[in-house]
């Protein structure tokens, strides 16, 4: 079993389940399948799992790591973001929704996507690779954040919340009412609610 499957606070985990989307972050793992960095790139993307009818082993030697989300919120919890190059649809509308919920950073249309990379990479991760997080309420939040309750991953959707698993989501429950930790970067949070709709695991 290989350690390529992504939770919501960005960790490498080992699962049998596949996932619904694809990632990476560059070349992680040694010509053993064995995960030996956290990331190698500062773009970290989220792909589909088909594209043009390419086919490539798992964790080739020299090849980039392939990663797997449950869903996209998952992936964006964990700091990834749209592909360009398979989901180009989606990159831009991410692109232009970030672009419009983050006026503070002065960025247009023609800020290439790395500026964007470089602020996610800021918001994802510490100097010591651990993942960083913001309080906020959580009704305060829009669909597709994931926060932490009693030390657990909860996706926000519909005014609930749902516990995250590597299989899928648990039944719904009520948003507490304090301020808690949110995994899903702060720039996204932003991004979701000026329109960025994630893609939802049903």
């Amino acid at each position: 079993m290989l350690q390529n499957r992504v939770d919501p606070y960005g960790n490498l985990i080992k699962s049998p389940a596949r996932g619904t989307f694809m990632g990476n972050r560059g070349l992680l793992h040694n010509e053993k399948q064995e995960i030996r960095r956290l990331f190698k790139l500062t773009a970290w993307i989220t792909c589909v799992l088909e594209f043009k009818d390419r086919k490539r082993p798992v964790m080739a030697p020299g090849q980039y790591t392939e990663l797997f989300f449950l869903d996209e919120p998952t992936s964006f919890a964990a700091g990834h973001r749209p592909c360009f190059e398979c989901r180009r649809a989606e990159a831009t509308a991410f692109k232009t929704f970030w672009l419009k919920g983050n006026p503070e950073y002065g960025f247009n249309a023609k800020t290439p996507i790395k500026a964007i990379d470089d602020i996610l990479q800021q918001e994802r991760i510490d100097q010591n690779n651990k993942k960083v997080t913001f309080l906020e309420y959580p009704d305060a939040l829009p669909d597709g954040t994931f926060i932490i309750f009693k030390n657990e991953p909860y996706l926000i959707r519909n005014g609930m919340m749902y516990l995250w698993s590597v299989e899928g989501y648990g039944i719904a429950k009520l948003l507490p009412k304090e301020k808690l930790s949110v995994l899903t970067p702060k720039s996204v949070v932003k991004t979701f609610r000026t329109g960025y709709l994630p893609s939802f695991i049903e």
